[in-house]
């Protein structure tokens, strides 16, 4: 993979790598002093390429309301919806690398759309800006229709197996979470499932509600509304932990030790963002992110707070491109 430049001290994906592995364990939270941290001289702007009152709407907004004080300046939230959040990502990526515009960015952006066959992006991911740090993730849960001859994955993988080609599992399109996600399942109990691909989410959720199409593995966020009033069954949690909303659930990998799936979403800058500007906006974010309050209104949400030095946040990148590419290639998934 090819370096980030920055205008100050170079610091390539190499490098922060290479300081990783010399002694920082992941999830450390380094010292600083915020007295001695980049400050911007003017208001931040934070694009969001997804719609407003949506999820990363929210979490962005809560960003933008802590980071003030920390930074000395308004950080104005400017929402710029459409191409699976690229037009927002591209203003970024050709901004001036100041500090002063910055982005949000989720896994599916930075790790999996950039590999995807089919997939024309607007800009090089790993070029042309500069990774900052992680925000939040969002617990992933295992849903299904109330009618689903199954209430439990040891029952759906019974019946998948009983009944191969039977079940449909739901997805927000090609090359979605949701996609992905079914797919690697799919895989590794090895089932045999169908994908049916919709136009959007709120589609998927209106068949899945009326059982015709009986799965769908995708945000507890999108779900947990239509759960707890029974109109999806939750099933189990497919990420590393379980959430608080839903304390009766299991994880999916205790049937599927290898299973994993949590979203996320980043902080992100144009390329060549100097290191003193890249680590003081990552230490930003990480304060805010250690406030007990944000990570309570996070939590409401169904995301958890991520905090991650601009070196972990490299390497997580890096991590889910490899993961998610195998996945791709062993299902022959294109970009229709």
């Amino acid at each position: 993979m090819r370096p980030i430049q920055h205008t100050s001290t170079p610091v390539s994906r190499r490098t922060v790598l290479s300081a990783l592995g010399a002694g920082m364990a992941a999830g450390a939270m380094p010292a600083w002093s915020q007295s001695e941290a980049w400050k911007p001289g003017k208001p931040v702007r934070l694009l969001n390429g997804f719609s407003a009152g949506g999820s990363a709407d929210i979490l962005c907004r809560i960003l933008a309301e802590a980071l003030r004080p920390i930074l000395g300046q308004t950080v104005i939230v400017e929402t710029r919806a459409g191409a699976n959040g690229f037009i927002a990502a591209e203003a970024v990526a050709r901004s001036a690398p100041d500090g002063l515009t910055i982005g949000f960015a989720t896994m599916s952006m930075l790790a999996v759309s950039p590999q995807m066959p089919g997939v024309k992006l607007p800009f090089n991911t790993q070029t042309d800006i500069t990774p900052i740090s992680t925000l939040a993730g969002i617990y992933s849960l295992l849903v299904s229709s109330p009618d689903a001859p199954f209430k439990t994955v040891p029952e759906l993988i019974a019946y998948a197996k009983a009944h191969p080609g039977e079940i449909a599992y739901a997805s927000s399109g090609i090359g979605s979470m949701p996609h992905l996600a079914g797919e690697l399942f799919k895989r590794q109990a090895n089932i045999d499932i169908v994908h049916v691909p919709y136009k959007g989410g709120s589609q998927a959720m209106i068949d899945l509600e009326a059982g015709r199409v009986k799965m769908m593995i995708g945000n507890m966020t999108d779900y947990l509304g239509q759960v707890k009033n029974g109109q999806l069954r939750g099933i189990a949690f497919g990420g590393e932990r379980a959430s608080a909303a839903l304390p009766d659930l299991p994880l999916i990998s205790r049937w599927l030790p290898d299973f994993s799936m949590s979203n996320w979403f980043g902080i992100f800058g144009p390329a060549r963002l100097p290191e003193p500007i890249t680590t003081g906006l990552s230490q930003a974010i990480q304060t805010v992110l250690s406030d007990p309050a944000v990570r309570k209104r996070m939590g409401d949400l169904g995301a958890e707070a991520l905090p991650a030095t601009p070196a972990q946040f490299v390497r997580r990148i890096d991590e889910e491109r490899k993961r998610w590419g195998e996945v791709i290639k062993a299902a022959n998934i294109q970009a229709s």
